[in-house]
């Protein structure tokens, strides 16, 4: 096996903190600088691709003195990893690699990422932090509704979980009927899925007579996906239980790159012993951007040894802030959306959980909804189609819909036009949800 730069060592007992969580910030910094310049020699020496991008910007690994000099070097982005598709961004032969996961290749080459036996612990020992930190304890049994398979969730929350000490139910995404009866009859106290499956789960419950809120589950851990400070109230009340936050991406690793704490539910905890998180303008010059400010999220990796990441951009759009539950560890904001998922409409930019954070506020009106543009002519038009809650009647209804109408106008400054659809009518989460369906045609 190689020698990549060693992680940080872990608790004895999975139940408390890892040492690096109770680091000040200078002691972590330190620790960066040093895993940091392994790293970028290391991914130099190893993936052609990074050793032609670094001399054709003019850097070398030994150019790094401090942490702002990673900014001297050029980004990483998911086309090159699709260029170099399969096993191109591998900096260990094949036969070091234990797992492959990759994406599910929609919009043109999948791309692939590759473990080695230690990134597996590593990862592992990431995710049970994440769980940890959102109230989950060893010795709990864990519900794991991530889909199985080539994306990272479903063994990557899995594994972590084992980590940590529970007990695992290996249920993956879909026939959710399947879901609420194991959950039913194996009493799990943690719940891992996407927020949206969550609350297609939540109304599978209802609809069976079953009061969310009476089964044993106390914790939940989502991710995958954006969601919203009002879509965890949604969760929260409707389940009774406590729904934090999980962040991570296949490329960079899968979840576990950061995670909420309960205690405070103020967003992601970036585990920056082992990524050093950035915020580039996505739409100038890709510059990068103060803490505070909101941008693009990118990654470096520190400790990884089958495929290192160097300035990964994500699209996914956040901002950095101190740490509080955590204090050494920066956190990141709830994600925004992504920037090559942003719709433009008349030359306005808005996010599917823009409309969710409007639509929540509106008491007569459900988390259903899908947003459908079409092209009438040279003009845009968006139909928001979206569920009224079941006990609205046709007036509350009515109101709603004008209500988010003139929301939208007044906070996104978009003109849109509200259904308001049948009670069940719009298609259920099982896994990630589709919201946007983009029917226009192009001239």
């Amino acid at each position: 096996m190689n020698n990549a730069s060693p992680v940080a060592s872990q608790p004895a007992d999975p139940g408390r903190l890892d040492p690096a969580e109770l680091m000040g910030r200078g002691e972590l910094e330190a620790l960066q600088l040093i895993r940091l310049k392994h790293t970028l020699a290391y991914a130099y020496d190893r993936v052609p691709l990074y050793k032609r991008k670094f001399d054709a910007a003019g850097v070398h690994p030994s150019d790094l003195h401090e942490l702002a000099d990673l900014a001297k070097f050029p980004y990483t982005t998911k086309e090159d990893l699709r260029q170099e598709y399969p096993f191109g961004m591998f900096a260990v032969p094949r036969d070091q690699v234990v797992r492959i996961h990759a994406s599910s290749g929609t919009t043109g080459r999948p791309t692939v990422v590759g473990y080695t036996r230690n990134d597996i612990t590593m990862w592992a020992s990431l995710v049970a932090r994440s769980m940890r930190a959102s109230g989950v304890r060893p010795g709990m049994v864990v519900h794991n509704a991530y889909g199985y398979g080539l994306f990272t969730g479903g063994l990557g929350a899995h594994y972590g979980a084992e980590a940590l000490g529970t007990t695992v139910v290996p249920m993956s995404g879909g026939q959710t009927e399947k879901q609420v009866q194991l959950i039913q009859d194996f009493a799990p106290d943690a719940i891992m899925c996407t927020p949206t499956y969550l609350l297609t789960i939540m109304d599978a419950m209802a609809s069976r007579g079953i009061d969310p809120r009476s089964t044993s589950l106390k914790f939940a851990v989502c991710g995958a996906e954006p969601w919203t400070e009002e879509m965890r109230r949604e969760l929260e009340t409707g389940m009774g239980l406590d729904a934090c936050d999980i962040y991570g991406l296949s490329e960079v690793m899968g979840p576990g790159v950061a995670g909420e704490c309960v205690e405070t539910k103020d967003g992601n905890h970036i585990w920056e012993d082992h990524f050093i998180p950035e915020i580039i303008d996505p739409f100038d010059d890709g510059s990068v951007l103060p803490d505070g400010q909101t941008g693009e999220l990118v990654f470096t990796s520190l400790t990884k040894e089958a495929m290192p990441v160097i300035r990964y951009r994500t699209k996914d759009l956040s901002s950095l802030h101190p740490g509080t539950a955590r204090p050494a560890m920066r956190r990141m904001a709830r994600i925004s959306g992504r920037s090559d998922d942003m719709i433009i409409l008349r030359g306005v930019n808005l996010f599917p959980s823009q409309i969710e954070e409007i639509a929540l506020r509106i008491p007569a009106l459900s988390p259903h909804f899908q947003l459908e543009l079409t092209r009438s002519g040279h003009r845009d038009e968006m139909t928001i189609h979206i569920e009224p809650r079941p006990d609205a009647t046709e007036e509350a209804r009515a109101a709603a819909a004008e209500a988010l109408r003139r929301a939208v106008k007044t906070y996104i400054g978009s003109t849109a036009v509200v259904d308001i659809a049948a009670p069940g009518s719009l298609a259920r989460s099982s896994g990630k949800l589709r919201r946007v369906y983009d029917n226009r045609t192009r001239d």
